[in-house]
């Protein structure tokens, strides 16, 4: 088992780094992947299929907020990749073609997490290499179960929507406000994202990797 002790000073801030990039960067190449499958090759040939973190970079997402993170100490990494570009019209499966988009990029951060579990598993102890893939895999599961709240712009909300279309007044309300309401959450009720985000993502990880919740909460 990794014991946080074994964790050389200053790699927390170079994984979390690490595995938010890979975290977004997937999420996003994935998003984009489907969409070409389903008719629509706007990301395509907009170069938004590279897994080039550079031509995912958003400067406040990528770059300002988790820096700022970091310095300041805040026990969390967070951080977004530039949107990719997709025309809905374009998509087969009428309105579960945006579903099936949407749900890509969370999808694929649960690949992630399990493909990091088994690697923890296969790795001796004693190493700084878990930890690495520790919090790639936490970090993945944050990002998984945060877009999965239904509330637009993240990606549950196209699930939400598609039981909502007879519905047109709340869909407006929702789109409009949706960001507003969403960092309302974030700043405002802790306790929604700590039991439905942070702490099931804790528990995934913890279930993916053999690791406690606990020794888990301590390292991150």
């Amino acid at each position: 088992m990794l014991a946080v002790s074994t964790i050389p000073a200053g790699l927390d801030t170079v994984t979390s780094i690490i595995a938010l990039v890979i975290a977004v960067v997937f999420h996003e190449v994935s998003h984009g992947y489907v969409a070409n499958l389903l008719g629509d090759s706007t990301a395509k040939y907009a170069g938004r299929l590279s897994l080039n973190p550079l031509r995912h970079i958003d400067m406040w997402g990528t770059i300002i907020i988790p820096l700022i993170l970091i310095i300041t100490r805040a026990g969390f990494i967070f951080g977004y990749a530039k949107p990719v570009p997709v025309n809905y019209y374009n998509l087969r499966h009428g309105k579960w073609g945006p579903v099936l988009v949407a749900l890509a990029g969370p999808a694929t951060n649960f690949c992630i997490v399990l493909i990091c579990g088994l690697i923890v598993r296969l790795l001796p102890e004693g190493t700084a290499f878990p930890y690495l893939f520790i919090m790639i895999g936490l970090v993945n599961a944050f990002l998984m179960l945060f877009n999965l709240i239904p509330i637009p712009p993240l990606d549950g909300s196209h699930v939400l929507l598609v039981f909502l279309e007879h519905r047109p007044d709340i869909t407006r309300v929702l789109e409009r406000y949706g960001m507003f309401i969403l960092i309302g959450i974030m700043l405002f009720a802790p306790g929604f994202l700590s039991r439905f985000v942070f702490g099931p993502a804790i528990y995934l990880t913890s279930w993916a990797t053999g690791i406690s919740p606990f020794e888990l909460v301590a390292i991150f």
